[in-house]
């Protein structure tokens, strides 16, 4: 069942997300080459914790045959999302998606971003900036009365009109009480489909953009997606809830609005 929440709710929501936000933005300030994934994993934890939120990913049940072990997914190169922490560093060239989950009172927020790792070649940079471009072209049409799918559609025209797949296996979500609710939110498709939006949706916009084939595969350790071809891909990913002027970002922080004149 879909949620439509009201405003007291959405504000319980925004708290969650604006601590996402904050702990990508700190994130961000970390990523360097010769820095581990799982030494920035802990600096996550830590900054979620102390500014009062849990976080979201760690100990949740999926198709694994254990719990997501880390606090956040951190998703080099060819992995696509879920890669979890170890003391792999960070190699000069690479990009690296981050994807946190916050949950604070019962409410959560979600987001991922792609960052680059040093001096990163003009193709994984064009990659990482079209699954931003891509999510900004969707969410244009997160309007009342419009069609779940009015979002995927642009999703996908963005994306592989600049030479680009989407991922197809993988989609964004409902939030809000839970971090995953209906309705799914894929990013590919035909427009005017799929469920009307309504004024009070919470959804996780967040195209998964490869270079290569849209194909992926899971790793033996149930959690890790690759691309099927072994090539990069990028990941963003904001929340938003639907208003009656159409959607606000509640995962991006002060300096991104400002960038992004909003």
């Amino acid at each position: 069942m879909i949620k439509v929440y009201g405003r007291r709710e959405i504000e319980g929501i925004r708290a969650s997300c604006k601590l996402t936000a904050e702990a990508l933005q700190y994130i961000g300030t970390l990523i360097k080459p010769g820095i581990s994934t799982l030494e920035l994993d802990r600096e996550l934890e830590s900054f979620i914790r102390d500014n009062g939120g849990r976080p979201a990913f760690k100990g949740i049940a999926g198709d694994a045959p254990y719990p997501f072990p880390a606090s956040g997914c951190f998703s080099i190169d060819e992995v696509v999302v879920h890669g979890i922490p170890s003391k792999r560093r960070l190699a000069d060239g690479e990009i690296i998606g981050v994807d946190v989950g916050v949950e604070i009172d019962g409410w959560y927020g979600d987001a991922a971003r792609t960052f680059m790792v040093g001096d990163v070649s003009f193709e994984k940079r064009r990659l990482a900036q079209t699954a931003k471009d891509a999510f900004f072209k969707g969410i244009a049409r997160a309007k009342p009365g419009g069609r779940l799918s009015d979002i995927s559609h642009n999703v996908q025209k963005m994306a592989e009109g600049r030479g680009f797949s989407v991922v197809r296996s993988l989609v964004g979500h409902g939030i809000g009480r839970q971090l995953h609710e209906d309705p799914q939110v894929p990013n590919f498709g035909e427009p005017g489909l799929g469920s009307k939006l309504r004024i009070g949706m919470a959804l996780a916009i967040e195209p998964m953009i490869n270079i290569g084939t849209h194909e992926i595969r899971v790793m033996e350790d149930g959690w890790t997606i690759v691309t099927a071809d072994g090539k990069p891909s990028a990941h963003y990913e904001n929340t938003i809830v639907i208003l009656d002027k159409g959607p606000e970002i509640l995962t991006m922080s002060e300096d991104e609005l400002c960038e992004a004149g909003l």
